[in-house]
């Protein structure tokens, strides 16, 4: 019989990513005891290192999840383990979501509707952005919805994003300097970015915004406690399944232990928040907690994406800049329910570039091995870059996660993933896989391709809706079925829009905080 440890506090955030730490901030400072359970390993700035196998390292997660079908969401490389979670290793790309990505399905016909719209987002993505520091031009962003300005100015252009900018330009398409995540100048004590192209190795210096550096410390100077290495395993809940009582966790013993607590909010990443739904047995145990509609695990998406690759005469400068890009173009967002391929998609250009590895340079031509590698890599060291187009996917009830029929070391199921590319998504993505070649030609590139189709993202699972047959929680994230829990991250998203979705998660989990926190006495029971 193995030991069983009691806790209690007022609140558990499973998970330490983008929507835990946001949460665990806000509530801590409101004068609530916050638990962080968090099931990888501590992880601090000083821990971060410029390197490729590092870079690795950071996108591992544990337990493995198997893909059963067609496509591949790129697990490996969209997940994350270890304090601040995924969003370690996120490159900063945050553009907002558009106003008609809310109301498509009232709108166009397609898709879902949000239950919420941009207005209602708003507030929230502009004080995210004071928060942390996003560095953009509001003004040449012309597609950008409402908001106020970006409070930092905007990245540097090096000759890749100016070579790459003239090809847009002289098909007609407009560019402007990306919206990201990361300092142009110093900002409330961290330092401004050096365009050393690191930041998919989690940023040492602290100049990009992830976990780590704002909500986190934010959060422990309010008094919130972390855990680490605790796997949640599954959520305990009272007789009829109306109300959460804490988690079930073990501990890197492997021992097993309860923490009790008022209200529970769900952080971890979006395959793993429905598995230990899933594993979460509602009420007397006849069905998986919040589940009555069988819509956890449904509506997966991804942003399906094609890197295009081009070599030029001249230096590219590649080594420079950031990996998310230095220009961003959207002329391709507005959305029509005639469109032979519906949905949004969007462009980014000028990745910094690495020797090798999932973006590198050796990677955009996997066909070439052997002697013949060296002279590509000696031309393309400097004379490639880059473009990827992300593109809309449309929520298939069909695509989920589900539970595998292998388990963890403490015998409860894993996740497996069952996907396929939405018609409508690879209609886009072939779309952008013959646009990109003629932006390349137009830039002057000498030779120009494109890699295969990949994932880029992972949202939809617990997906938000006004109406508790149709969806897993309300517009604040609260689950229809369980007073006090709480849902946060990607998985919300009723639809994918065609932009990055880290600055989202922040504002949908900020507002959501703001909610708990004013309505706890009636939450919190």
């Amino acid at each position: 019989m193995v030991a069983v440890k009691s806790d209690m506090t007022d609140v558990v955030v499973v998970g330490a990513g983008a929507a835990g730490a946001v949460f665990a901030a806000l509530l801590a400072e409101s004068g609530k005891r916050v638990t962080i359970l968090e099931s990888g390993p501590d992880r601090r700035l000083s821990d971060l290192y410029s390197s490729q196998i590092w870079a690795r390292k950071l996108k591992w997660a544990e337990p493995h999840v198997p893909e059963t079908s067609k496509d591949s969401l790129s697990f490996n490389f969209n997940a994350g383990r270890g304090t601040g979670g995924a969003a370690v290793h996120h490159f900063g790309v945050w553009p907002r979501l558009h106003e008609n990505d809310f109301k498509e399905r009232s709108q166009f016909g397609k898709g879902l509707d949000w239950p919420i719209e941009y207005a209602d987002l708003r507030p929230w993505y502009d004080r995210v952005q004071a928060d942390v520091g996003v560095a953009g031009d509001a003004e040449a962003e012309i597609w950008r919805p409402p908001g106020e300005p970006y409070p930092l100015p905007p990245v540097p252009r090096f000759a890749q994003g100016e070579m790459l900018a003239r090809g847009f330009e002289k098909l007609g398409l407009r560019v402007a300097p990306v919206p990201v995540a990361i300092l142009t100048q110093p900002y409330k004590g961290r330092p401004a970015c050096i365009w050393d192209g690191w930041c998919d190795a989690g940023c040492p210096t602290g100049a990009l915004a992830n976990p780590l550096v704002h909500y986190l410390p934010r959060a422990r100077r309010a008094g919130a406690e972390l855990w680490n290495d605790c796997h949640v395993t599954r959520l305990l809940s009272d007789v009829r399944g109306r109300r959460v009582t804490g988690v079930e966790y073990h501990d890197a013993d492997g021992q097993r232990h309860e923490l009790r607590a008022d209200v529970v909010v769900l952080c971890a990443f979006t395959v793993e928040n429905v598995r230990i739904l899933l594993n979460s047995r509602s009420g007397r145990g006849d069905r998986a907690l919040a589940n009555r509609n069988g819509l956890v695990g449904a509506y997966l998406m991804s942003h399906p994406a094609v890197v295009h690759s081009g070599l030029f005469e001249r230096d590219t400068q590649n080594h420079l800049g950031i990996s998310g890009g230095q220009i961003i173009n959207q002329d391709h967002f507005e959305k029509s329910g005639d469109d032979e391929a519906f949905g949004s998609r969007q462009w980014i250009g000028g990745l910094a570039l690495k020797p090798n590895d999932l973006l590198g340079i050796a990677m955009s031509r996997i066909d070439i091995i052997g002697s013949e590698l060296e002279p590509f890599m000696q031309k393309a060291a400097r004379r490639l870059a880059q473009i990827v187009s992300i593109v809309e996917d449309q929520p298939l009830r069909e695509n989920r996660v589900e539970l595998a029929g292998n388990k963890d070391a403490w015998g409860y199921p894993l996740a497996q993933i069952r996907y396929q590319t939405s018609p409508d998504g690879m209609r886009l993505w072939q779309q952008s896989a013959e646009e990109g070649l003629a932006i390349l030609k137009a830039a002057g590139a000498t030779e120009a391709w494109h890699g295969p189709k990949v994932a880029q993202h992972i949202m939809g699972g617990t997906i938000m809706g006004d109406d508790p047959r149709a969806s897993v929680t309300d517009q604040w994230g609260r689950a229809h079925e369980v007073e006090n829990l709480f849902i946060g991250g990607g998985g919300l998203f009723p639809t994918s829009s065609a932009v990055n979705s880290t600055f989202t998660i922040h504002a949908l989990a900020m507002r959501s905080a703001d909610y708990l926190v004013r309505n706890w006495s009636g939450i919190a029971g």
